[in-house]
């Protein structure tokens, strides 16, 4: 999806890793939300609350999720998901990879 309609957006940034991170927090009016976000060339870990989904939307990047030693090649187009208490590490690179998290409710 490359547009979302009849949302809010927090104007504030979420930044993270000194700014190699970025997103912003789009509301839907079901009380749903995603952030939509930019990573730059770099190794960083999440940790995760909630059960996610990352959609990734342009680049590519390496992801290992929790628990696991497998290294998971990620294009854009592609998604992978994130079990709720756990966490991924997730390596770009070069250039930008653009994503979209999706929170996933139970």
């Amino acid at each position: 999806m490359t547009s979302f309609s009849n949302v809010t957006v927090d104007s504030k940034a979420n930044v993270y890793f000194d700014g190699r991170v970025v997103s912003h927090t789009v509301h839907f009016s079901d009380g749903s939300r995603k952030t939509l976000g930019l990573i730059y060339p770099g190794k960083f870990h999440f940790g995760t609350a909630a059960p996610e989904r990352m959609e990734i939307i342009a680049g590519d990047c390496e992801v290992v999720l929790d628990g696991t030693d497998k290294t998971l090649n990620i294009e854009a187009g592609s998604a992978f998901d994130v079990a709720g208490n756990s966490g991924f590490t997730i390596t770009v690179k070069d250039g930008i990879c653009e994503y979209i998290c999706s929170f996933i409710q139970d």
